[in-house]
């Protein structure tokens, strides 16, 4: 899906559409907009800032706004799609591991992160409207190539399963690619045979993780960490702050959402259910927490990404990553607040 949506210039048509809807002196927080839509709709924050930043960096050229600033807003806006989206491998790799269903997820999880992008969007509102009037220009774009991207978050958010999603995404972007774009019938096919082998590392990468979680749990690393845990903690919040300690301790070291829940899951289940947590919030605990610390750690895929692709260091985005700041300060109200 992600490799036939590039190919067919879906995302570039969604983000230039949504940017000559959204007025020019607000094109910053419209950046964090379109980062938040196109990423829940692709399922990849990583592809959002591969395709969006160069977008980020022209507008910031052609009106003078701060660069990182730019950039780090395409990057909060992926990480919250990465968090919230249907087809996220965190998403199914939380949900999974946990046995509990994606739409619950993304409800406990919706409530932790609609109040930090809401704070985030008032920031960057607030922040463009002191730079003045502007003029970002026009940018090309075909409704017909943003169609499937709508359709898949429409079926997403009324919890049509995963594959149904992919797939009829996939039927519309060989529709809208041959009719509104440059694609055939043979470039299609290769497209989706890249978008494939792009997942090749990601798979192997996480059979081996999980293959060193079963050697760790065998020579008692599990029980291990559960023993600090249960040391520290005692009473559910202390559970779930064990969760969120747990999750960003493994994503830090090996800069991978996706393989910090794969590690992670095993002993927050375990947590979970010692301590009476529900199964939904474990999983939101786990997908939150790895999100915010993917999203901000310089050496992560995005961050190493966005600056490779606007020409800065990674080391100069952190002051404007507003969202994944406030979405680890929502995480902690939540715990403070669960019952």
């Amino acid at each position: 899906f992600g490799g036939i949506g590039k190919a067919a210039g879906g995302v570039e048509s969604t983000a230039n559409l949504l940017l000559n809807i959204i007025p020019d002196n607000l094109a910053i927080p419209g950046l964090f907009i379109i980062a938040c839509f196109i990423s829940m709709a692709m399922g990849t924050s990583v592809g959002t800032v591969m395709v969006l930043v160069p977008i980020a960096v022209s507008v910031a050229q052609s009106a003078s706004f701060n660069l990182p600033l730019c950039v780090s807003s395409v990057v909060g806006g992926a990480m919250f799609g990465d968090n919230l989206s249907f087809i996220s491998d965190t998403t199914i790799a939380a949900t999974k591991t946990q046995g509990v269903e994606m739409k619950e997820k993304f409800f406990a999880n919706f409530k932790i992160a609609l109040p930090a992008a809401l704070i985030t969007l008032v920031i960057l509102v607030v922040i463009a409207l002191r730079g003045g009037s502007t003029d970002v220009g026009s940018y090309e774009y075909s409704i017909g190539l943003a169609v499937p991207y709508f359709a898949v978050l429409i079926l997403a958010l009324l919890g049509t399963n995963v594959f149904i999603v992919l797939g009829i995404g996939i039927i519309l972007f060989c529709i809208m690619g041959t009719l509104f774009g440059d694609l055939t019938f043979v470039s299609a096919f290769s497209a989706m045979g890249s978008g494939t082998s792009g997942m090749f590392e990601t798979m192997i990468v996480t059979v081996l993780v999980a293959s060193i979680s079963a050697l760790m749990k065998e020579n008692g690393g599990f029980e291990a960490i559960l023993g600090f845990i249960r040391k520290v903690s005692r009473s559910k919040k202390g559970g779930m702050l064990g969760i969120c300690f747990l999750t960003a301790l493994m994503d830090v070291s090996t800069a991978n959402n996706t393989v910090a829940i794969v590690v992670a899951a095993p002993i927050a289940k375990t947590i979970s259910c010692e301590y009476g947590i529900e199964a939904k919030k474990t999983a939101s605990l786990l997908d939150t927490v790895s999100c915010i610390f993917q999203g901000i750690i310089p050496y992560g895929a995005q961050l190493l990404i966005a600056a490779s692709l606007s020409g800065i260091s990674s080391i100069s985005l952190i002051p404007w990553l507003f969202y994944p700041f406030l979405l680890a300060v929502f995480v902690l109200v939540s715990i403070v607040l669960e019952k």
